[in-house]
């Protein structure tokens, strides 16, 4: 497959995709639609790759050096990897945003006036710190009036971390608390990233919010992940607004 389009109700003038590994240049471990030029893969591999994924579109693809913060910058400033941030936002037609997963949580935004588009990274350093809450105040538009697809990503059956990180979240929320089960590691707790996310989405006063499903880790012919093979690719997911 490699490139997939998004099952989500977004208004005309919309557009948007993701990938999984499928159907690409790269050899193992990177196999094969591996988009991440910072893994180790073959330059000309990788290279091939990008062009592939920048022809399924009329907009210049965003590339970020992605650093799990939480800054947000203009997609039309942005040109190849010459900007570490970890979210872009659009505001009219010509460039996609974009963000690369292999674990972490792939986030599109737009609003139901197609005025704004914009792609953030949510890690969970990331989640913690407001990415979302920065890609948002970013889009300068109601909240009531953005909807978010949430992309491939970790499981809460897979997603094993630290008391600390549960004991960062719950501090920022009690409501977090909720997204946290304990694992059969001493100290150790499973985390729901799209309850986190979904929370954090919430409490800004959006709820238009559509879920793609999968869990990159339990899927490996589908997608990558880096918390089951450790040296793995990177998939993508891009949106852009019509002329």
């Amino acid at each position: 497959m490699a490139i997939l389009k998004l099952e989500w109700p977004s208004p005309v003038g919309v557009n948007a995709i993701y990938s999984d590994r499928l159907a690409g240049a790269s050899q193992s471990p990177y196999d094969s639609y591996n988009l991440g030029d910072h893994v180790g893969d073959l330059t000309q591999a990788v290279a091939a790759n990008r062009a592939d994924f920048q022809q399924s579109m009329p907009a210049q693809v965003c590339w970020l050096q992605q650093i799990h913060s939480t800054k947000v910058v203009d997609a039309h400033a942005a040109s190849g990897y010459l900007l570490e941030a970890d979210a872009c936002v659009a505001k009219r037609a010509g460039a996609a945003c974009v963000v690369m997963t292999a674990d972490c949580l792939p986030l599109l935004f737009c609003d139901k006036q197609a005025r704004v588009v914009a792609a953030a990274h949510a890690g969970w350093r990331g989640l913690l710190n407001g990415v979302i809450e920065n890609t948002v105040a970013q889009m300068a538009v109601e909240p009531q009036q953005i909807m978010v697809w949430m992309g491939p990503a970790i499981g809460p059956q897979a997603f094993e971390v630290g008391a600390e990180v549960r004991q960062q979240f719950i501090a920022k929320s009690g409501e977090a608390e909720s997204a946290f089960r304990p694992s059969a590691a001493p100290g150790k707790y499973y985390a729901d990233i799209f309850s986190l996310a979904k929370q954090r989405l919430n409490a800004l006063s959006i709820n238009n919010i559509y879920q793609q499903g999968s869990c990159t880790y339990s899927e490996p012919e589908r997608f990558f992940s880096y918390r089951r093979d450790g040296q793995t690719g990177r998939m993508a997911a891009a949106i852009w607004l019509s002329q």
